[in-house]
Parts: C-alpha cells; sequence; structure tokens
C-alpha cells in the first residue's frame, strides 16, 4: 500500500528520518514503536502528504505522493490523531460528515454511511448531537475514526490514537479497534510508544530509533533474535509491573 524509497527528512539542524527504504503491507496491521522523538510521527506525516520527504519518494497504492496529487490521494486515506483533532464548534455528526458535505455526497448517502459507522463503533446515536467537549475520550476518539472512515479509505493511518485514555478504556477500545480493522480489512499503520499495544496489533512491528527503523518482525521475534542491545533495553523497559512481580516470585 505504501513503499518509500530512500526517504529522508530534517527539520533544521534535526535528522528526523534517515534514508529509509520501507513497505507497508496491504491488508494488515504495521505498527511503528519507539522512543519520543524517534521519527515514527513523521514518518506518517510524510505518509499522508502533510510533509513532503527532503531527498527520495513516497508511493501510495503505486502512486507518487507530491503537492499537486496529495489533496486527492489523501480523500483515499483515514487520519486519526492522539487527541481526536475533532472540530469544537461542530457537533459529533458535524465532525463525521464534514468532508463528505465538502465533497457533495448526497444526503441520503451521508445517512447511510453515518448509520453503518455508528453501528461498526458502538457509537451512542443520542451523542451524535453532542459537542466534543461534552463527549467522554472515549467517544472523542470513535467520534474521530467515524470521520476517518467516512470515506470508506483504503488505508487507516493512526497517530498514537489512544494514548490519551485511562488504562480501563484504552484497553476496551483496543479490543473494539482490532475487532473493527479485522471486519474491514484495511491496510492500517498505527503509531504507538506502548510495547504491548504494538503486539496486540501489529504484525509486522517496525522499531524506530533516532530516525531509522531498527528492526523489523514479531515481537516474538524482537524478544528472541534481537538486532541489538536497544532492542532488547526497549523490550524490557516495557515490562509490566505483573511480569515483574511474577520474574521476581519466580
Amino acid at each position: 500500500m505504501f513503499e518509500l524509497c530512500r526517504v529522508s527528512k530534517r527539520f533544521g539542524q534535526t535528522i528526523a528520518i534517515h534514508p529509509c527504504d520501507l513497505e507497508i503491507p496491504t491488508g494488515r496491521t504495521t505498527v511503528l514503536i519507539g522512543p519520543s522523538g524517534c521519527g515514527k510521527s513523521t514518518l506518517l506525516r510524510l505518509m499522508i502528504g502533510l510533509i513532503q520527504p527532503d531527498a527520495g519518494a513516497v508511493f501510495f497504492d503505486a502512486a507518487q505522493l507530491t503537492p499537486d496529487n496529495a489533496l486527492i490521494l489523501r480523500q483515499r486515506m483515514g487520519y486519526v490523531i492522539q487527541d481526536g483533532g475533532l472540530f469544537p464548534h461542530l457537533t459529533a455528526q458535524e465532525n463525521v460528515e464534514l468532508m463528505a458535505r465538502h465533497l457533495s455526497w448526497d444526503g441520503s448517502r451521508i445517512a447511510s454511511r453515518l448509520s453503518e459507522l455508528v453501528e461498526l463503533t458502538h457509537f451512542p446515536v443520542d451523542g451524535l448531537t453532542r459537542y466534543p467537549v461534552q463527549l467522554s475520550g472515549g467517544q472523542r476518539q470513535r467520534v474521530s475514526l467515524m470521520r476517518a472512515l467516512m470515506l470508506d479509505p483504503h488505508v487507516l493511518l493512526l497517530d498514537e490514537p489512544l494514548g490519551a485514555l485511562d488504562p480501563m478504556v484504552r484497553s476496551d477500545l483496543q479490543t473494539e479497534l482490532k475487532s473493527i480493522f479485522e471486519t474491514l480489512k484495511k491496510t492500517v499503520v498505527l503509531v504507538t510508544h506502548d510495547m504491548s499495544e504494538a503486539a496486540f496489533f501489529g504484525n509486522p512491528i517496525l522499531l524506530l530509533r533516532d530516525g531509522s527503523v531498527i528492526q523489523k518482525g514479531t515481537l516474538t521475534e524482537l524478544v528472541t533474535t534481537p538486532a541489538d542491545s536497544f532492542v532488547t533495553r526497549f523490550v524490557n523497559a516495557q515490562r509490566s509491573p505483573l511480569d515483574a512481580l511474577g520474574r521476581d516470585t519466580l
């Protein structure tokens, strides 16, 4: 679905992405993980065309992404950011329908698609008339997901979509999102800093450090055949308290 060919990006004197070759498989969930500032969100923004590479080329569905075609190609991509990015002066329904109305969809088509998405995401119908400030964090993320899915995109790009939620809500939404991904069978690229979340969603997992992909594989491969000592340190640093307690008890 995506192919990055020798793509690099810098901001001032900071190298955000070193020359990178990368392929994102179609119909699967690929997870980008790594410490803060490693370049994972920058890679996502390069894929959706929000920023342009300094060198190299980004291809989406075999078409090179350029400033001239980015707006058109972006209509085939859904994008969700951490805080949802909802417009506060629009209701939930108005946020979801925004692009469809901008593209002059017929009213009946919009209503039909909205009904499908409400059912898919288990969003309460009576919440559609509420403004973002009147919704819970989990509900706001459902609205963001519905908005991203409104045009039935080929790919979903999610930048730490659950990072701001409390653990119980996050766990519930992880299960729901995975079910949605499996139902829709879409290509998904998900950014997270949480290894357990990466393992839950991703195959493959791409671990980044300082603007470079250090290792690509399953969690088992990262644990059993780490590319270098950083991989081992990163995985071990994210052991849950229960894992640590179990090992100490043993």
